[in-house]
C-alpha cells in the first residue's frame, strides 16, 4: 500500500457516488466524467451523498487499489460553492480532509490602508 507522500495529483469528484461502485465503476467515472488519466500519480476520491464514506482509487503500476474510509458520528466536509465537477487540491489539503477539516471555506484575505 502506498502513502499520500507517493502521489503527484489529488482529484475529488464532487458529485455524490454510490458507495455499491467498485473499482470498475469508479474508474469509469475518472475517465468518462473526470477525463483525466487513470494510469497518472494521481488519487481519485469519491463520497456519498450523507456524506459519510469516502473511497480513494489509484493505480500503482501493477493495479489498481481502491482505500475506503466509513465515519461513524459525523460527516466529510464536502465543496458546495465550485463550479466544477472535479477539484484540485494539494497533498495538505487531503490529509485535511481526511481528518475531518473543511478548508473547502478558507478565510479571506485582509488588506489595510493604514495601522493605528
Amino acid at each position: 500500500m502506498k502513502s499520500i507522500c507517493e502521489f503527484k495529483n489529488f482529484y475529488i469528484h464532487r458529485a455524490p457516488v454510490d458507495m455499491r461502485k467498485n473499482i470498475n465503476g469508479l474508474a469509469g467515472i475518472v475517465e468518462a466524467d473526470m477525463k483525466l488519466d487513470l494510469k497518472s500519480s494521481s488519487l481519485f476520491v469519491f463520497c456519498n451523498k450523507p456524506r459519510t464514506r469516502l473511497k480513494i482509487l489509484y493505480f500503482d503500476h501493477s493495479g489498481f487499489a481502491l482505500w475506503f474510509k466509513r465515519l461513524d458520528e459525523s460527516k466529510f466536509p464536502w465543496p458546495k460553492n465550485f463550479e466544477e465537477e472535479t477539484i484540485t487540491v494539494t497533498r495538505e489539503d487531503l490529509a485535511l480532509l481526511l481528518d475531518g477539516v473543511n478548508f473547502f471555506t478558507r478565510f479571506k484575505e485582509v488588506h489595510f490602508e493604514n495601522v493605528l
